[in-house]
């Protein structure tokens, strides 16, 4: 016998449509980030070819500490590219893990909003609309982190 989630769990069976918004946006940041950090590693190997062999006054280290930055950079910038991917699969999904990694980064986004105000006002007010959207009972409830909530009884006539 097949059983599904929303037996288990008693789960919201409706995926709400902030949440398939949420994830769409996790795939469009996914594509963004993995296209900044192939660029990133593309500049790495272009300050590679700029200066060929051991250049006097410095310079030759200069350009191996760019080429490394560089390439750490887009490394890094690319997992968090893949990770999207794996949070907007489990917010489509309505996977608990999804929510609560959704959760952590909104406090992180916060947090480092706070940190570079005045800028970043407009990723601080992002991450605290995300941050009061996961926790509605309707949303906590299609990921099982929360009693799951009846639809409400129609308009009289």
């Amino acid at each position: 016998m097949y059983i599904n989630k929303d037996m288990v769990k008693g789960m919201a069976t409706e995926r709400p449509f902030g949440v398939t918004i949420l994830a769409i946006l996790e795939v469009i940041g996914g594509i963004l980030s993995l296209a900044a950090g192939a660029f990133m590693l593309f500049a790495a190997a272009a300050f590679g070819m700029m200066i060929p062999g051991e250049m006097p006054g410095g310079i030759s280290g200069f350009v191996g500490l760019m080429m490394g930055l560089f390439s750490v950079i887009g490394i890094v910038v690319i997992t968090i590219g893949l990770i999207s991917f794996i949070i907007a699969y489990g917010l489509w999904n309505g996977r608990g893990w999804a929510w609560t990694l959704c959760l952590i980064f909104s406090i992180i986004g916060i947090i480092i909003g706070i940190l570079s105000l005045p800028t970043g006002i407009i990723s601080l007010i992002i991450n605290i609309l995300i941050l009061y959207y996961l926790t509605r009972p309707h949303v906590k409830a299609f990921f099982g982190k929360g009693p799951s909530v009846e639809a409400p009884p129609p308009p009289p006539p």
